[in-house]
């Protein structure tokens, strides 16, 4: 059941009988532009933000967008704007959302035996963006508008979490247009493996990679095909594709292609949270006692977080200095030293090695969120709004940076702008009724300008008329 939740968007769908698809020319856009597409796509962001199971760890983003836009640089579109995230869910999956959102499952991360397979579906999830297999099938549902298409991608979303609630959530968001998407889907599943191949190989990934990873997911997903539900039956991981992929990639050179150390320090790091810590520093410990492990920064890097999870600071600071002395200048190793000197009570200590970090990788969003959250520690709310504000000229749609600046503000007694930055928090979160509330909070403080009351005033009703809209699709 769970792997029939994102269907409208998902990896594993079947190829189609035909090799072609139709060619629309622009019809795809005549009944949704790519601007109303990505408009789309930040509100089904802003319900997955405000979720629990939406990973709001700067590492894992970071990573996944570098990887993502390594990819995106060499696909048939790379002017396409894309946003790449993580989904704390055990399952092996990944999705795109209208817009160039692609959301990635932790499970992904972790079950992929190579960095090549995750590029792999990447690509493939890349490639449904730029062939515009969405706004595609957008002009299929033309008859169900846009509400009702956003709000089937909603359901079946929110449905991933519970399986009693697929039922309920199909049929509330029409049965008949959802299976017109699955149909229309499968259709551009060949087409997506073609050009996420051309991908991977462009990108310098080994094409082998994607028939490696499609047949051990058949294996697991066995189960799946004999016990899926009548409308998803037909949505098999075929041998028929596999076969396909292989006969695509038999043609490619092989290339061992070795993990990005990045790559193998966010396995480590989700290793480690995802256990208890004392755990977790266990199995990092086994790992490095009886040589397991083929490189010796990936353990250690999870042992250092695991050590720190279970407050155990002294251990932390010994073993961050072997990590240090292995990787000096990788970014997340970088961070993780910020974070035990914070730990550690070396306030100052962290803020100046934040600083330096800053330099040295600048627009490292665990750098900016660190180091403005040790620059509040040690009393320096002006260097910390500072910094802030200036990551949000490039990161408008961060709710968590516009956290930061409330604080800010609010350790300046900028009461005003410590509203309406929370509110901004909140919108993007899609918590339109507590944005107003903080609008309305920081009206009556009255401790702004004439151009910051004026601004606030604006925004509030603005946020008002947002807030009647969604009434009325309710």
């Amino acid at each position: 059941m769970r792997s029939a939740l994102f269907l409208l968007f998902v990896w594993l769908l079947p190829p189609c009988a035909a090799e072609g698809l139709p060619d629309l020319g622009d019809s795809s856009q005549s009944v949704v532009t790519p601007a109303q597409m990505r408009q789309l796509g930040e509100q089904i962001m802003q319900q997955i933000r405000g979720s629990p199971q939406f990973v709001d760890d700067p590492e894992v983003t970071d990573y996944l967008n570098e990887l993502g836009f390594k990819l995106v640089a060499v696909s048939p579109d790379a002017q396409q704007d894309f946003e790449f995230f993580g989904i704390d869910d055990h399952t092996v999956n990944a999705f795109a959302l209208p817009g160039g959102f692609v959301g990635v499952h932790t499970g992904l991360l972790l079950t992929s035996a190579s960095e090549s397979e995750l590029a792999a579906v990447l690509g493939h999830e890349i490639a449904h963006v730029t062939q515009k297999h969405i706004a595609r099938l957008f002009a299929q549902q033309q008859q169900a508008g846009l509400v009702s298409l956003a709000a089937m991608a909603l359901a079946i979303l929110a449905a991933r979490s519970s399986p009693d609630l697929a039922q309920a959530a199909i049929a509330g968001a029409q049965y008949a247009s959802l299976q017109t998407a699955l149909n229309f889907t499968r259709d551009n599943e060949r087409d997506a493996d073609r050009v996420g191949l051309q991908i991977l190989e462009r990108s310098g990934f080994d094409p082998h990679a994607m028939p490696a990873f499609l047949e051990r997911l058949q294996r697991t997903y066995r189960i799946y095909e004999t016990n899926a539900p009548s409308y998803a039956r037909t949505h098999p991981l075929t041998y028929e594709r596999i076969a396909d992929v292989q006969n695509r990639v038999d043609a490619m050179p092989y290339r061992q292609v070795p993990d990005s150390l990045e790559f193998l320090l966010v396995r480590a790091r989700l290793q480690a949270q995802e256990r208890d810590p004392q755990e977790a520093v266990n199995y990092f410990d086994d790992i490095l006692v009886q040589h397991k492990s083929v490189g010796e920064a990936a353990p250690r890097y999870g042992l250092v977080s695991a050590l720190l999870r279970a407050k155990r600071y002294p251990r932390a600071a010994t073993e961050m200095a072997r990590l240090q002395a292995l990787a000096p200048d990788q970014p997340m190793v970088w961070v993780l030293a910020g974070r035990v000197k914070s730990a550690s009570g070396q306030v100052k200590e962290a803020v100046a090695y934040y600083r330096e970090g800053l330099a040295r990788f600048p627009g490292r969003r665990a750098l900016v969120y660190d180091g403005a959250r040790a620059m509040l520690e040690a009393r320096q709310p002006k260097d910390a709004l500072a910094l802030v504000s200036g990551a949000l000229v490039s990161s408008r749609h961060d709710p968590r940076l516009y956290a930061l600046q409330a604080e800010s503000y609010a350790a300046l007694g900028q009461h005003l702008q410590q509203y309406r930055s929370q509110a901004e928090a909140y919108v993007l979160s899609g918590a339109v009724p507590a944005a107003i509330e903080q609008l309305q909070l920081g009206l009556r403080a009255k401790d702004g300008d004439f151009y910051q009351l004026s601004s606030a005033e604006a925004r509030l009703r603005e946020l008002r008329r947002v807030e009647e809209e969604l009434k009325k699709r309710r």
